[in-house]
């Protein structure tokens, strides 16, 4: 989950840039890069922390250009977090090629093999970025066979990519002398949206991750990148599309939808906000069905994400909604934050109750997700301390039980408290008076009926159902065990055979 953002103007592009990355930033607070092309040359700017802290004005000076590409980065599973792999990545062969990824590959150790014993290539980071830019250098070598770019050799290039490349990306990169490129995988997994401004000066066109930077940019969504489309604008801003992939099929993650977009975008044509407000409808209805016996005096949401669902929860249960818990805006997002240390130590930093709003009553706490538990246990204790009779914990998604392979932060089974358990040994775990999760079914149609034509989606973390295909017991144990040794904590002894799976053929 990082946040990716390219732009071809007819003006120079690094504040927009900068302000795109700025909308995006909920997506990656880790580092953040912006590379700008002033005709055959690009000039880069890239470091660790937050966008506002990486660029100063003498490095948006040393950015200009007309067209360019940016990337907030959030690391993925045991990946490194170093201004090292800070994106954009850039390589000066064959033609210098720059390029920004949001997802995650599942055959990045073997593409990386056969980068350096077949396509003489060297990977210098642990980033399956790096890796995808040298596939996509590599097989733009080979479909220009020598001869200059066409936007024909591009498509060919990038449909070697989706033969070549497993697992879920969403692309941004620019070639010197020619042009923005923007590809998504087969599955559109990762999302990527398309915009258009009619400037006085000419049309302009900027791809990114969610719509919420195209309308905060000027620019009007036009429509998805669609799945293993790629799309080509060139410097004059001709723009190109075309079908790369032989096989496709549109399955974006639902988490989307839960948790990682802002509630102000769009995605694949589903309003997040939307959807959220139906999150609660089908939660409210569950509680009504098979929590017939729970007194809820009042329903308070975790800020921000779930304040939709909750709010549409209390007024289907016919239930009054209160804010209790105010949020310090200058602490970042703590599912994103490296490490289960800084992550509880954060919680209460970022949260404090209104004790008015808990003292006396039994009080429905509702959250997006119970992903690791910390954040929910320290939110419980957190009311019992204010003085609540009861505390009940609901979250909008259903249990997460399964490793993430697609570019999310929750690879291990031993970190992730639903795994092995019910919502009556959850609700234990994180001391409340029960725990209500969402059914799999109902999230489905919570996001389906925004968008009757989005029929399936990537489930994963919720059934361990891996839409790719590739994805193997042993390569899960193999990940796991390369998270717990980066972070130098004890892995629990588990091989293959305690991964208990249904694995997409």
């Amino acid at each position: 989950m990082c946040g990716i953002v390219g732009v071809v103007a007819k003006t120079p592009v690094n504040q927009l840039l900068y302000d795109g990355l700025l909308l995006l930033q909920h997506r990656g607070q880790d580092a953040a890069g912006i590379v700008t092309a002033q005709g055959k040359t690009f000039h880069m700017h890239k470091g660790p922390g937050l966008v506002r802290d990486v660029f100063r004005t003498r490095n948006m000076r040393s950015l200009p250009g007309r067209m360019g590409i940016g990337h907030c980065r959030y690391p993925t599973a045991g990946s490194a977090s170093s201004a090292g792999e800070a994106q954009p990545f850039y390589v000066n062969s064959p033609f210098g090629i720059v390029l920004a990824h949001n997802g995650n590959l599942t055959n990045a150790e073997q593409l990386k093999d056969e980068m350096f014993q077949l396509d003489l290539r060297h990977i210098n980071t642990n980033s399956d970025s790096e890796v995808l830019l040298n596939v996509l250098a590599h097989e733009l070598e080979r479909a220009s066979n020598g001869a200059r770019l066409e936007p024909e050799a591009v498509f060919a290039a990038v449909a070697n990519v989706h033969r070549r490349c497993r697992g879920a990306y969403a692309v941004v990169a620019m070639i010197a002398g020619l042009g923005l490129v923007a590809f998504r995988d087969p599955y559109g997994i990762r999302p990527l949206v398309i915009g258009r401004s009619d400037a006085r000066e000419g049309v302009e066109w900027l791809v990114a991750s969610e719509s919420v930077a195209l309308e905060g940019l000027g620019f009007k969504r036009v429509r998805d990148v669609a799945p293993g489309e790629a799309i080509l604008v060139t410097e004059d801003g001709s723009f190109h599309a075309r079908g790369c992939a032989t096989r496709t099929v549109l399955m974006p993650c639902i988490f989307e939808y839960v948790y990682l977009a802002r509630p102000d975008s769009v995605i694949d044509g589903v309003s997040v906000y939307e959807a959220r407000l139906r999150m609660g409808e089908h939660l409210a209805d569950r509680i009504r069905r098979d929590f017939p016996e729970i007194r809820i005096d009042v329903v308070i949401p975790v800020p921000d994400s779930s304040r939709p669902s909750a709010l549409e929860l209390a007024t289907r249960l016919g239930v009054t909604y209160r804010e209790g818990f105010v949020k310090n805006r200058y602490i970042g997002r703590t599912f994103i934050m490296p490490g289960q240390t800084m992550r509880k130590k954060s919680v209460r930093q970022k949260l404090n109750p209104i004790d008015i709003e808990f003292r006396g009553k039994n009080v429905l706490i509702v959250d997006d997700s119970i992903v690791r538990g910390t954040t929910s246990r320290e939110i419980v204790q957190m009311a019992r301390e204010a003085g609540a009779t009861k505390v009940y914990f609901a979250s909008a998604a259903p249990p997460v039980r399964f490793p993430n392979v697609y570019g999310i932060d929750m690879p291990t089974r031993h970190e992730l408290i639903a795994t092995g358990r019910s919502e009556l040994e959850v609700a234990y775990e994180i001391g409340a008076d029960a725990v209500i999760y969402q059914e799999l079914d109902a999230l489905r149609r919570a996001v389906r009926e925004t968008s009757p034509d989005l029929t399936a989606f990537e489930t994963s973390c919720f059934d361990g159902c891996y839409v790719t295909g590739d994805v193997t017991t042993e390569y899960l144990a193999e990940v796991e065990y390369r998270r717990d040794s980066h972070r130098g904590e004890e892995s629990e002894d588990m091989d293959a055979s305690q991964l208990d799976l249904n694995l997409a053929a």
